[in-house]
């Protein structure tokens, strides 16, 4: 019997875009004699809606964005999905694990995760804990602090603190961090609302565009470096790919230097040395422990000057294109995309198998 694999995108997100671009490129490379894929389709007004069973390869994207109200799908029932010959006299079968192609915020952060979790359906990727820690970079970077991975420095504002205290916000980033720095919400990725800042003009108006993305936003300090990523993979013995440097053409890799302009180098194996692979290998895996990470994630560093390794930050569900670098990474580790794809299904129904294990009830013994 194949799997049946319901691939979850789009999203009510700043990243819809990017999710569709993921589960478009995803749902193509599946191997059909293994898995049937059922697509569903968060609008960007947070409808569910259920396609039909993929028989063949999707030509474009816009095909993925269905809008018939006729299918729309109450996500409580996502696990009694109508099998293809239903509609023939055939029964309803459960979907037996879910891919969710979500970036950003609602997908990303563990909110779906948790609606998974209730509703006992395995899924690929991080949990509930893993997934909202790694999309807020201000608690990311606190655990990773108690772990000791070298980072820039960081100060955390909420939106209430800079509206009563601007200016003495602004002289406090000054003071400890000074410029240049960066300024990013705390709750969103593919680097949306970010901004380097040289001083503090760029600062005013880097909290106004941070500010529409979250309630809460961070600034770190600039290191000079390279950026240096790596891919990791597994549950409880976490494995790693080769490491590969992002070498923007612009100022820094923003939102339309990874999706854009197409204008960014990637390459893959970066040039570092044995000493400097390994110290990246031994942080990722920490960051991904530290940070109960499962199934998946991308880390990145930066690679200062003067050799230093910095931890920045933890992907939960990076970009999945044939294209992007975490597929790329593990493809030049030996592990091509439809296998890619193939292992974190297995590692999603491994995790699953083992949380069927615990004991949800407590019966206290008779003495």
């Amino acid at each position: 019997m194949k799997t049946r694999v319901g691939v979850l995108y789009g999203g009510k997100s700043p990243e819809h875009q990017v999710s569709l671009s993921t589960a478009m490129a995803v749902m193509n490379a599946i191997d059909p004699h293994k898995f049937d894929v059922i697509p569903i389709y968060i609008t960007p007004e947070g409808q569910w809606i259920k396609g039909e069973q993929l028989t063949g390869p999707i030509e474009e994207i816009k095909q993925l964005q269905f809008t018939s109200a006729a299918t729309a799908l109450i996500p409580v029932s996502l696990n009694q999905v109508p099998a293809a010959d239903s509609a023939a006299g055939g029964n309803e079968e459960t979907i037996d694990v879910i891919f969710p192609l979500l970036h950003g915020p609602n997908g990303e952060d563990g909110t779906v995760q948790g609606l998974l979790e209730i509703l006992n359906i395995p899924y690929v990727g991080n949990g509930v804990l893993a997934s909202a820690v790694g999309m807020d970079k201000v608690m990311m970077k606190n655990l990773f602090a108690q772990a000791g991975l070298r980072q820039a420095k960081y100060i955390a504002v909420t939106k209430y603190d800079w509206q009563k205290r601007g200016e003495t916000v602004y002289d406090r980033i000054e003071r400890e961090l000074g410029y240049p720095c960066f300024v990013k919400p705390a709750n969103a990725g593919s680097s949306v609302g970010i901004s380097k800042c040289k001083q503090r003009g760029d600062l005013k108006a880097a909290f106004i565009e941070a500010f529409q993305y979250d309630r809460k936003i961070i600034i770190e300090e600039a290191i000079v470096g390279r950026e240096i990523e790596i891919g990791v993979i597994g549950n409880d013995e976490p494995i790693c790919s080769v490491v590969g440097e992002i070498v923007p053409k612009k100022e820094f890799y923003d939102y339309e230097a990874k999706y854009e302009d197409g204008q960014t180098e990637l390459i893959i194996p970066a040039d570092v040395t044995k000493e400097q692979y390994e110290t990246i290998k031994q942080m990722a895996i920490t960051a991904f422990q530290a940070l109960d990470l499962s199934g998946l994630a991308r880390v990145d560093f930066f690679l200062a000057e003067d050799g230093a390794v910095y931890i920045n930050e933890v992907n939960t569900m990076p970009g999945f294109t044939p294209y992007s670098m975490f597929p790329l990474l593990w493809q030049h580790s030996g592990v091509p995309y439809p296998e890619l794809i193939e292992r974190l299904i297995a590692l999603a129904l491994e995790r699953h198998q083992e949380k069927q294990t615990i004991t949800y009830t407590f019966k206290k013994e008779k003495r």
